[in-house]
């Protein structure tokens, strides 16, 4: 039961936020928005606001939508537009009005689609803002001490070094040298360590998990130094936490493309809710982690330019943005249908892979 509600929590609120930073981004270049729907399925609340958008709570608290006036087009039959621009409000701010989408200038059309990743990066900001609160301060990249037994010694990494890279990639924060270890499966590592003022590198550095003086389980096997919280490194450490989310997630998309990881490794609904549920069993901060880890993700792969994605309706207006022509409709429609049909496919052939891996 607490898997479920979890879930539900999670997966509506990093939806619904995203649909809401469309839906404010269209209300500010006063696009008429026809919808804006809490869930999906029947409707269990609606009203019309005074801006004619229809405000639903539906029965499936499963993120939301909200749906753009023709944003899709003008139906074949409709009568023609008035493509004047609507006027400006005090300050120079365009009026929510009742214009259409096309009817929008295309910056404007390529940030309100934008607009939905936004928010999903303002989100995951603002959670690792509170899981750095929760610390007692920020981990730097400064060694300490070894753990009894630790193989990293033995490669000559030495406490007082500060890393800066592993395996030729730069790490930025302490999320940034787990995430290479674990990505070389363990195996030994190049290292560059600033040591003395002085750049050292370290061809074959193995670190190893470790266990501490209290049987506590560590993903390797010495310990780096620690800032206490202030405001200011709050902020940093948070930014820096999401700028190695934000990277990894990168990575691994890219590792996808280039066939370095397999389509079965790819998780789907029922994939998510077991790493909830797995979440929900080591405490609150694990499963605010796992949102960070969504959201950001939901983020980056909507900018894919995939079609069918946020990231296909971009390459779209950037095209037009550049040339100023706008990409014949029934070329766009085509390419979004077949990219739609191609992700709804995946989704099939990932949620079978989960079911099968996990039943």
């Amino acid at each position: 039961m607490l898997t479920a509600l979890a879930a539900i929590v999670i997966f509506g609120v990093i939806v619904l936020l995203h649909e809401l930073g469309h839906f404010l981004a269209a209300r500010h270049f006063g696009v008429r928005v026809e919808e804006f729907s809490i869930g999906f399925g029947p409707a269990v609340f609606s009203r019309r606001g005074k801006n004619g958008t229809l405000y639903s709570v539906r029965m499936l608290p499963l993120g939301g939508y909200n749906m753009l006036a023709q944003e899709n087009g003008p139906a074949p039959d409709a009568a023609p537009q008035d493509t004047a621009a609507p006027p400006l409000a005090q300050g120079g701010r365009v009026c929510v009005g009742g214009r259409t989408y096309p009817e929008a200038g295309v910056w404007q059309r390529f940030f309100i689609i934008a607009a939905g990743a936004v928010m999903n990066f303002v989100l995951g900001f603002a959670l690792l803002i509170l899981l750095q609160c929760a610390q007692e301060g920020v981990a730097t990249r400064i060694v300490y001490d070894f753990l009894p037994g630790a193989t990293s010694s033995a490669g000559g990494l030495q406490a007082g070094d500060k890393i800066l890279a592993v395996n030729g990639h730069n790490c930025f924060v302490w999320g940034d040298i787990l995430y290479e270890i674990d990505h070389a499966g363990y195996q030994p590592v190049e290292m560059v360590v600033l040591r003395g003022g002085a750049r050292v590198r370290l061809p074959a550095v193995r670190v190893s998990p470790a266990t501490d003086a209290e049987g506590n389980e560590l993903p390797i096997d010495f310990h780096v130094y620690g800032v206490k919280n202030s405001p200011a490194t709050v902020l940093q450490g948070a930014a820096g936490n999401f700028l190695y989310y934000a990277r990894a997630l990168a990575r691994s998309f890219l590792d996808l493309f280039r066939g370095a990881t397999p389509v079965s490794d790819l998780s789907g609904p029922v994939g998510v809710i077991e790493k909830v549920h797995e979440a929900v069993q080591y405490g609150w901060r694990d499963v605010v982690s796992l949102a960070v880890l969504l959201t950001i993700n939901l983020g980056i792969f909507n900018l894919l330019p995939l079609p069918g994605l946020d990231g296909g309706k971009l390459a779209f207006l950037l095209i037009e943005g550049v040339t100023g022509h706008k990409v014949p409709a029934r070329f766009e429609q085509a390419i979004t249908v077949a990219g739609m049909l191609l992700l709804v496919g995946l989704m099939f052939y990932v949620t079978f892979n989960d079911v099968t891996r996990f039943f």
